[in-house]
């Protein structure tokens, strides 16, 4: 991160220059001013800056400590050296205190149906975030038309509840299945789309939706057509000023949001099919929030860790360039993506393996007894474990060092984070948050 401290410190040295540039302004025989103009200096580097620096330190570096008072760090659990006993036997152990926030940045949990373990941690942990997506809708082509499925997944009576528990806003996810093509090019279509979802949010008193498409986009090849990528853009504007328009239900104050799901650039050099900088600024005042994919860098057929720290970093570099944590820029609309899932792969004996819940880590733990290690690469925690037909495995799950080292990422570059998904996860994780 020696870069982006480089450009915190950019404002100093222009200011400097700014000094240097009216001394030498001064004519000869002027003495009084230039004694003036050397006491100012004088104040500015050796009494001002400092001051500043004291401050900026204290902004950057005093809510550490703060944070140092999770129940986790205090039980010394968040390190590289982890074994897995300590893991079975502490990882059900929560601080008591489930509504207090380590985490000041906006945060956005996501809950799937298949895993309704989720909609229990929502409840529980309610004050830690500031979104909850339940996973429930798709926009389908049907026939000529639309149709938007997923209401029978809607379960009125948990929202109710998870109302009473806190204040987080409720945003389903939609995910835009319709065929792009035929939807991008007829207006009929798009302005039916945004009233099916608008409808939708009104009836069911939902705060807004997180939309899904740029990856389907992408898969049907739309986007390299600018014409074509144009129009998606312009679709994604015209939901948000839309769901704009709107007012709460629970706030006539405030208006339904828009989150948009975006994907990681797929190498170092952005290609056209992929959101980059030019389409966050473009969106940024008709989308309230950028939900941004950083998890599955790796898979079956090539096994490794699921969201590297530097490439991390690089997303993030892609996305937000020079500008990083500027008050100019869009940092703070990205939900920095983070697995609360990990990866089982088979490494040898034919590549295979994939996705494994909390659950199923633990009753790796369990049965293989295993020696774990922290990648400081990635800064991820793995080991390796041989099943009942002799073949090798490797683990990558989540830890609360790894989960801790990605929160201070995304904090560094003013971002939020997203949580894909909580149901997925350990319970001593939410106390990080």
């Amino acid at each position: 991160m020696a870069k982006k401290r480089d450009r915190r410190v950019a404002p100093s040295s222009t200011g400097k220059g700014r000094v240097e540039s009216s001394t030498q302004q001064d004519q000869p025989g002027h003495s009084a001013s230039s004694d003036r103009r050397l006491i100012l200096i004088f104040v500015v580097f050796f009494i001002v800056s400092p001051a500043i620096s004291v401050l900026v330190y204290r902004i950057k570096y005093a809510s550490p400590t703060k944070r140092t008072e999770s129940y986790v760090f205090q039980r010394g659990l968040v390190k590289a050296d982890v074994d897995y006993q300590e893991i079975l036997a502490e990882n059900s152990k929560v601080s008591e205190n489930t509504s207090r926030q380590h985490y000041t940045y906006p945060i956005l949990a996501y809950i799937t149906p298949w895993n309704s373990r989720g909609y229990e941690l929502a409840k529980r942990f309610n004050s830690k975030f500031t979104h909850i997506s339940p996973v429930w809708y798709d926009l389908k082509s049907q026939g000529t038309g639309l149709i938007l499925e997923g209401k029978h997944n809607a379960d009125i009576g948990w929202i109710l509840e998870l109302r009473k528990s806190g204040n987080a806003w409720l945003l389903p996810r939609v995910v835009l299945e319709a065929f792009p093509a035929e939807f991008l090019t007829r207006k009929k279509q798009r302005n039916k789309a945004i009233n099916l979802i608008v409808t939708e949010c009104k009836e069911m008193g939902y705060d807004g939706i997180v939309l899904e498409s740029w990856s389907r986009w992408a898969a049907y090849g739309i986007l390299h057509d600018p014409s074509m990528r144009n129009l998606a853009l312009q679709f994604i504007e015209q939901l948000g000023h839309a769901l704009h328009s709107v007012s709460s239900a629970r706030n006539d104050k405030q208006q339904l949001q828009l989150v948009y799901v975006i994907g990681p650039p797929h190498s170092e050099k952005l290609q056209k099919h992929d959101f980059g900088p030019e389409d966050l600024q473009s969106l940024s005042d008709a989308v309230d929030g950028f939900s941004l994919m950083t998890y599955d860098f790796s898979g079956p057929q090539n096994p490794g860790p699921s969201a590297p720290l530097k490439w991390i970093r690089s997303t993030l570099q892609l996305l937000l360039g020079t500008a990083g944590n500027s008050a100019r820029s869009p940092a703070h609309k990205i939900f920095l993506g983070i697995n609360f899932y990990g990866n089982d792969f088979v490494l040898a004996g034919g590549l295979g393996g994939g996705a494994i819940t909390g659950r199923d880590y633990l009753s790796l733990l369990e049965k293989h007894k295993p020696v774990l290690q922290w990648e400081k690469n990635s800064a991820e925690h793995l080991f390796f474990y041989s099943d009942g037909n002799d073949i090798k495995h490797a683990v990558f799950y989540p830890s609360l060092l790894s989960i801790s080292v990605r929160l201070e990422e995304a904090r560094s570059w003013g971002c939020g984070i997203s949580i894909w998904e909580i149901g997925q996860g350990l319970d001593y994780f939410f106390d990080l948050l």
